[in-house]
């Protein structure tokens, strides 16, 4: 099939490449001339474990090309995805005026039927207006279908070739018909592709984050009356994962979730409920616990020093993304804790495997950056662990303590076990866990 797919950013070049991979003829495109000759050259502007092997093979097999011009991409496609940013307005709505904008330039473009697939996450209505822009700007015939996008930044490539579940929400059985043709190949496992009205697929989108972001900040608070309490968060975790209507998934205590996604899913989801006047308490509570979780480990070591005061302290920090598996430092926990702790005048080692030049947005000249995790400990009062990266899970606790000033571990991803820690001769200090 022939399918574009407008801007090369996570999605939109996953998407893309992925549908080359299954046999289309697919074309990204972008704005950005260096980017797209970037990728044309194999230099890929993300992190993404498999992705550039993907890229590299599909370019070269003339299945997947790069342009920047729009015009061209959308003439010579059926399917035309829309896969621009969305990001966070100052008033927490999602911030359309790029998939506006697309909208306009692909209806300007359009030299017969197309269908327009809405691939960024958007809130409940944006097809409608998509669908009146379009309208506005050609005489061509098409269809606008709601397409959202179920990745995990790490296991993206996996996710898209193996979904769960397709999700397509369209008015239109010709678009639902042929959308279910194209990723067909894509659940040949028997899962299902749902077809639904467009405004269910958008709100689906938002639905999925919103709950998983809530078993966080749930499992977050458990985790604080733990320590409050003198109970074992990894033994309640355990009892909870073991009930089915539960699940084992998302019961992970740490210093709260960051990212492209969850953060501004959320705001934007509260956002369209204040628009319709529909109350949101719990949402807006998963919000506020979620900002204030990202200052645990901080009000920890605050604790530990008895004063705010961290000036002649150094710190050696394993971890900056927001996840492992990816370089993205959008919302993650690190930024907010680094500020503070650079703010009272600590110095601050750093290494993480991937988020180097993505991190210098945030923390240039704040931090010392290190070529790796063990380096960053000499001479360090503490060690924090910040991101469960693999090579982090299995470290050298001897060499460990023997580099830092102190035995001292503030683990903000409950890696390790206490009882080992305590054996080994730290002083170790964890979400919920004794």
């Amino acid at each position: 099939m022939k399918v574009c797919v407008v801007g090369t950013g996570y999605v939109g070049l996953v998407a893309g490449t992925c549908f080359a991979e299954y046999g289309n003829d697919v074309i990204c495109i972008d704005k950005d001339e260096k980017k797209i000759q970037d990728l044309e050259k194999g230099i890929i502007p993300i992190y993404e474990p498999g992705l550039s092997e993907l890229v590299a093979r599909n370019f070269a097999e003339g299945r997947l090309k790069f342009t920047t011009s729009l015009k061209d991409g959308v003439q010579a496609s059926e399917f035309v995805f829309i896969a621009v940013g969305t990001p966070t307005s100052d008033n927490g709505s999602a911030d359309l005026r790029f998939v506006f904008g697309v909208a306009e330039e692909v209806a300007k473009a359009m030299n017969g039927y197309k269908i327009i697939v809405d691939k960024s996450t958007v809130p409940v209505g944006t097809a409608d207006q998509v669908k009146a822009i379009i309208a506005k700007h050609t005489t061509h015939p098409f269809d606008v279908v709601s397409n959202p996008e179920f990745l995990k930044e790490g296991a993206a490539i996996d996710d898209f070739m193996r979904p769960e579940r397709v999700v397509i929400g369209a008015d239109s059985a010709v678009a639902a018909k042929k959308m279910s043709e194209l990723y067909s190949p894509f659940v040949l496992n028997g899962n299902p592709i749902l077809t639904m009205g467009i405004r269910s697929a958008e709100l689906t989108k938002y639905a999925c984050n919103a709950f998983l972001a809530t078993k966080i900040s749930f499992v977050n608070e458990i985790a604080n009356l733990c320590d409050a309490v003198g109970a074992n968060f990894e033994d309640v975790r355990k009892g909870m994962g073991t009930d089915s209507r539960i699940g084992r998934q998302f019961l992970y205590a740490g210093i709260g979730y960051g990212g492209s996604c969850f953060p501004k899913d959320v705001r934007a989801l509260l956002r369209t409920a204040e628009e319709y006047k529909s109350s949101m308490h719990i949402i807006q509570s998963v919000e506020d616990v979620n900002e204030k979780q990202k200052t645990r480990l901080t009000d920890k070591i605050f604790e530990h020093y008895k004063t705010t005061d961290m000036k002649g302290k150094t710190f050696g920090i394993w971890g900056l993304s927001f996840k492992p598996g990816t370089d993205d430092m959008r919302e993650a926990p690190s930024i907010p804790l680094i500020f503070e702790l650079h703010k009272n005048g600590a110095k601050i080692q750093v290494f993480d495997p991937a988020a180097k030049e993505t991190s210098k947005y945030y923390f240039d000249g704040k931090v010392e950056y290190k070529n790796d995790p063990y380096s960053t400990l000499q001479g360090a009062d503490a060690m924090l662990l910040l991101t469960e990266w693999r090579e982090f899970r299995e470290p050298d606790f001897g060499k460990i303590k023997s580099l830092l000033s102190s035995p001292l571990i503030f683990d903000g991803r409950n890696q390790y076990k206490p009882n080992q820690m305590k054996e080994l001769g730290f002083n170790y200090y964890s979400i919920g866990n004794r």
